[in-house]
Parts: structure tokens; C-alpha cells; sequence
């Protein structure tokens, strides 16, 4: 996802953006922290050193503090599930898990939440596609690319599923054999945009860019693939998402309202002579409720209950569940499974396999092509008695635990380079995309059918004012390689300097191409065609102790 976007300055700035000089406390160390800790300093309100607000914010700042819940969960006393939900995130799912935290398969992406948000964080840059690799947050994009093969944009291939998924459960094939993926990281030799590789007071920088390829013979499918395009995505960190969820659609229309005039917005998003939302930006709920998106990198989702953890946790793992009652899964790989002597074989020596049917390869082939095709494998389907693996309270506690994460407290907003970054990022326009200010809603929040049919509730987030940096709208960056669908909504820059201590690491942006802060800001000016071009030119042509006081404001918020 897009991080430390800096899109280009607006003509006029909302007010939440504006710049506020307060001589009060003043510190030229962050070594007493603590002493300034809720007090206004020059530039910052006291009210920022808690980006989630009252409600949303741990003043942990250590090593673990992406894990911790928010006082919210404390105040509903939603501790004992709150814990249940972690261990669900932390659970390695087998296909022999306990009753308690069941199934695994029969084809997954990962065998648990956090392979893929190491310390709850973002994933890692990684040199190869290992789904065994702790860390490893990438998902594969495939697509069928338009306007040239090395295009970003085109519609997701059907064969697999739209998390492509390299592992299986025995006897079956995985949709895709990892040992036909190849990943390269090149080096950038020139920007698109003709900007030196060279800061002009002689600081180098590089970048690096993914190269993705797949072998058409690692597709375990029938009918194979043709025409295709690979890109990478990692996974962000989770914390604070509920905070998110909390902020009003009236608030987000209006954001888009400011921008529409100097910016070009995603059409499918916002009819720009209506001044109003397009047919695109609507999400239909499980039960017929209509929101705005808001959530993942293409904002595919509108309810932090609908999407991002609660989605990935069915399609990840491919653990079912009552609103989930079938399998993330294709045709084509139920057919290719259906007919591999192989897989047969192995069913035929098991009479106790779901997939046994009458034990002769007819039945077997059949009864794999109906219990693996997402069309026919409904859990009420009459021809198995399959059941949901994930009840309806652990989805429930899982759900808890999302939505009841924190955001850790700010730090160093007392340090005067820190306050020079603030006045920095905002006079060169990083803010007209990283908005910093939000104010949340009543937090009357949808909730699927397990939540509300046990009448369960989840940690809630009212009239908080929250400091999330960022607009909560999809902008484009034009990189080498870039991101599927060429849009990404801009990534809230809130905790991510406590990545390294959280995560080990601290690469930024949509597959982690960005090793740090300055790799990050440089990518959004790798073309002229960038939303945010302008914006780090600006940057570009900073002093280096400019620069670094930016760097150091991104590592403090």
C-alpha cells in the first residue's frame, strides 16, 4: 500500500491540515520523553500524542506494543475474547487442528494470520516466495494485463483464486507449485521522471523493484492460464484498522469534495461532474447494506467486520465458517484435482476421506469435482455433511482482537527537528494526501450475521479524534513494476516507526520495495505522471537536515 504518499499540494488546505505554532513546551531532546507526554509543543496540539485518541490509544511504545489492545476493549470487557482472538491469530492451522481451532485446506495461502504480519505489523521484503517463511507477507497478483504486457492493469485470472494459493493439504496439488515462482529484485538505474539518483548535496539513494514470473507449468489447473501478468502485494500492519472503520462516510465524501478539484480521483470512485460518488465506490454487505469501500490496497472492502482480517481469515486459511459455509477455491483447480491419477490413488487407499464416495475412480473423481468446486461445495449440498470449522464465538472473539487493537502513543513530538518535520511535510504538500486529522462517528458499526445473531459486541470508537495521516482515498504513483489496478489508497503513516523494533524490519509500500523512509518518499517521484511528483521534487531539492527532519517527524507519529 502506498506509504509516506506525498501528493501533490492542493490550491487550499482543510483546516485539519493546517499548521499550528504553539510556544509552549520545547524540547531539543526526546531522551525525557515522558515529561511532555499530553502537552501542546510548537506545532503540535496535546492531543496528538494520542493518535487513536482516548479510546484507541496504548502508551506502550516498546517492542510488542503493535500487539496490545485499546482501552475501548478494556472499558466493554472484552479481555477474555480479546485473547481468544489472538490466539486465533497466532494459531498454526493443521489439517488436524483441535474441535477448539479447526481446519486447514484442502488449499490455502498461509497456515496462519501472522506468517504474514510478523509482530502484527507489515509483511517483509523477501528475496524468494517461501509460504513457510515467518514473515513472508506477500500474495501473488495475476491478472490478464490490457494496454501492453507489462501493464498494471487487467482483470484477475479465474483458474485461481484471487489470493492465489501455493499450498495444499494431501493427497491434493496445490493451484500453484511455489517451485515455479521466481522473484528478482533489480536496481532502478534512472528515474522515468529524469530526477538524479543523487540528492544534489551528493546523498545517493537507490530503489529496487520486484520482477515476478510464474512457469505455466506450476498452474495445477484445467484448463491452464494464458496471457498473464504477475505483480506482488505485502500485507500492512493491523493496528488501529478499527479506528478506521469509525470515521463517517460524510466525513470521507467531503475529503474527496476537497480534492476533486486538483486532483485526478479514481472514476470508479467519484463521478467528478456529479461531485458525487460513483456506482464503483458502493459495497454491497452480507445482508443487503450498501457502504462505502475503504479498506485494502484497491479498497475492495467497506466494513473492517466484511473485509481485510475478517475475509482473510476464511480465505487465507480456507477455514470455514457459518457465513463462509464453503470452500475459497476454483473449477479449475476442483477439475484438474478430479482428474490426477495421483490424488485418486491416495483417496482410494482411504475409505474414511470425504472424497471416498463408492471407492471406485469414478466416484472418487466425481466426488472431488463437486466438494472442491466453490459452485457445488455449499455446506448444505446434500452430498457431504462438511461443517464449519470456525464456530460462531471464535469468529466473534477474532474479531474482537482486530477491532480492538491499538495504536501506540506518538513520541518525540517535544524534539524540535520532529516539529521542523511537521512544518516540513506540510508546507511541501505531503499532507493534501496524509491528511492527519480525523474526528470518528457515533461508531454504529455493521456486523455479519454470527456477531448480531448471538447479540455479541465489539470494541466501539465514538467522536474519537484520531491522527492516521491519511486521506482514506486511492491515488497513483506510476512505479517501475507498480501495483495491480494502478490505484492504491493512501497508507496511514500512524506507528509505522516502531516497525523495526516490532517487526525487525521497516520496508514500506505495496511489496516492500521500500527499504526506509527516504526509498519510500523517492518512489512517488519515480515518474512525472505521479500523484505526488510535485510534492517530492519539493523534496528532493531539501537540505539534508531537512530531509532528515522529515524522516525523524514519519518515525515519531
Amino acid at each position: 500500500m502506498v506509504s509516506a504518499v506525498f501528493c501533490m499540494a492542493l490550491t487550499s488546505c482543510s483546516e485539519s491540515n493546517e499548521l499550528e505554532v504553539v510556544d509552549s513546551v520545547i524540547s531539543t531532546t526526546g531522551e525525557e520523553d515522558y515529561k511532555y507526554v499530553g502537552k501542546e509543543t510548537a506545532g503540535f496540539k496535546a492531543e496528538e500524542w494520542f493518535p487513536g485518541g482516548a479510546l484507541g490509544t496504548t502508551n506502550n511504545t516498546v517492542a510488542g506494543c503493535y500487539e496490545d489492545e485499546t482501552p475501548s476493549t478494556q472499558n466493554a470487557d472484552l479481555m477474555a475474547a480479546f485473547k481468544r482472538g489472538e490466539l486465533l491469530f497466532e494459531h498454526d492451522f493443521t489439517p488436524t487442528s483441535t474441535a477448539s481451532f479447526a481446519g486447514l485446506g484442502p488449499a490455502y495461502v498461509r497456515s496462519s494470520c501472522i506468517h504474514c504480519h510478523p509482530g502484527y505489523g507489515h509483511g517483509k521484503r523477501m528475496e524468494s516466495y517461501n509460504a513457510d517463511q515467518r514473515g513472508n507477507g506477500y500474495l501473488l497478483v495475476i491478472y490478464h494485463p490490457v494496454d501492453g504486457a507489462n501493464s498494471d492493469d487487467g482483470p484477475y485470472i479465474s483458474e485461481v483464486t484471487g489470493m492465489p494459493q501455493t499450498r495444499a493439504v494431501a493427497p491434493f496439488l496445490p493451484p500453484i507449485d511455489e517451485s515455479g515462482i521466481h522473484l528478482s529484485w533489480l536496481p532502478v538505474m534512472a528515474m522515468e521522471s529524469g530526477l538524479p539518483l543523487q540528492f544534489p548535496d551528493g546523498e545517493r539513494y537507490e530503489l529496487i523493484y520486484p520482477e515476478l514470473s510464474i512457469d505455466i507449468d506450476a498452474f495445477n489447473t484445467d484448463p491452464k492460464p494464458e496471457n498473464l501478468a504477475f505483480r506482488l502485494e505485502s500485507t500492512i500492519g493491523i493496528m488501529g484498522t478499527g479506528l478506521l472503520d469509525a470515521i463517517p462516510e460524510d466525513s470521507i465524501k467531503a475529503q474527496y469534495q476537497h480534492e476533486a478539484p486538483y486532483v485526478e480521483l479514481n472514476p470508479n470512485f467519484w463521478d467528478k461532474d456529479a461531485n458525487d460518488w460513483a456506482a464503483g465506490a458502493w459495497y454491497t454487505l452480507a445482508d443487503g447494506t450498501k457502504k462505502i469501500k475503504r479498506f485494502t490496497y484497491a479498497m475492495t472492502r467497506a466494513s473492517l467486520q466484511d473485509g481485510a482480517g475478517a475475509n482473510a481469515v476464511w480465505n487465507i486459511t480456507n477455514v470455514s465458517r457459518s457465513d463462509r459455509p464453503y470452500l475459497y477455491t476454483t473449477t479449475a483447480w476442483a477439475q484438474a484435482m478430479s482428474k490426477n491419477p495421483d490424488v485418486i490413488a491416495a483417496i482410494k487407499r482411504d475409505p474414511s476421506s470425504p472424497y471416498y464416495n463408492d471407492g471406485t475412480d469414478e466416484g472418487i473423481a466425481e466426488a472431488v469435482a463437486v466438494l472442491l468446486d466453490p459452485k457445488t461445495n455449499q455446506f448444505d449440498n446434500p452430498y457431504h455433511n462438511f461443517q464449519p470449522e470456525m464456530t460462531d464465538n471464535n469468529f466473534w472473539s477474532f474479531m474482537v482482537w482486530h477491532r480492538g487493537l491499538a495504536i501506540p502513543r506518538a513520541r518525540d513530538l517535544n524534539d524540535k527537528e520532529v516539529q521542523r518535520g511537521k512544518q516540513l511535510f506540510n508546507e511541501i504538500g505531503c499532507a493534501s494526501c496524509h491528511r492527519a486529522k480525523w474526528t470518528t462517528g457515533p461508531d454504529d458499526y455493521w456486523a455479519p450475521s454470527p456477531i448480531v445473531s448471538n447479540n455479541l459486541s465489539l470494541p466501539r470508537y465514538p467522536n474519537q479524534v484520531i491522527y492516521p495521516y491519511t486521506d482514506m482515498i486511492q491515488h497513483r504513483l506510476y512505479m517501475k513494476n507498480g501495483i495491480h489496478g494502478s490505484w492504491c489508497r493512501t497508507t496511514p503513516l500512524w506507528g509505522r516507526g516502531l516497525s523495526r523494533i516490532n517487526t525487525g524490519a521497516e520496508d514500506r509500500l505495496h511489496d516492500c520495495r521500500a527499504r526506509n523512509e527516504i526509498e519510500a518518499i523517492m518512489w512517488h517521484a519515480y515518474s512525472k505522471k505521479s500523484d505526488a511528483y510535485r510534492s517530492t521534487e519539493k523534496f528532493f531539492y531539501l537540505p539534508k537536515a531537512d530531509r532528515d527532519a522529515i524522516v525523524k517527524f514519519l518515525q515519531s507519529i
